[in-house]
């Protein structure tokens, strides 16, 4: 993260529009099954490809916190909540760890790499929850592992694959939105 880009006005802009942005996404139920497609994962991930990681990052942790403000916490305890709401979204700007490639070379494979990493890592604070707090949802004869990893794998996937058809799209219309 530039130390130009941190304290610039209209980045920190951009910044809670898109956390705003991502949680009124979040607001919009697109379920299949069991299994929750995030929307907002994708604005995350244009964001981390505009600016970087640390960019990224922030405007996460500003997403899961603006799940607090909204009264859209599902609390089972502090730990749960600092896991899912903390660690997960903010974790989903790790997709910025291919941005100067991707500005390098505008090739479209960056950006399915940033929705896979950025997807990735937001999940996978999303099994360990599974694992450790909600194990009481399993499904009968499922262990805490295989219920998370299924309810969380089968989730990340289709975030992903619903992120890289958007953002490839957005590319081939309006690739401006991925400079700044």
């Amino acid at each position: 993260m530039s130390q130009h880009t941190v304290f610039n006005i209209r980045v920190l802009t951009e910044m809670a529009i898109i956390a705003a942005l991502a949680m009124a996404m979040s607001l919009i139920p697109l379920t299949v099954g069991w299994f929750e497609i995030s929307l907002g994962t994708l604005l995350i991930v244009l964001i981390s490809l505009r600016h970087d990681t640390g960019i990224g990052i922030i405007t996460g942790l500003i997403w899961g916190l603006l799940h607090f403000v909204l009264g859209k916490v599902y609390f089972l305890s502090v730990p749960q909540v600092i896991i899912e709401y903390v660690l997960a979204f903010s974790f989903a700007g790790f997709a910025g760890l291919v941005a100067n490639k991707f500005k390098q070379t505008g090739q479209s494979r960056y950006i399915v790499f940033a929705v896979i990493i950025g997807a990735v890592a937001k999940y996978f604070w999303h099994f360990v929850a599974g694992v450790i707090f909600w194990s009481d949802y399993a499904w009968k004869g499922w262990g805490a592992v295989s219920y998370s990893l299924v309810i969380n794998g089968v989730s990340c996937v289709l975030t992903a694959i619903t992120a890289i058809i958007v953002l490839l799209v957005i590319n081939k219309v309006a690739p401006k939105l991925f400079k700044f």
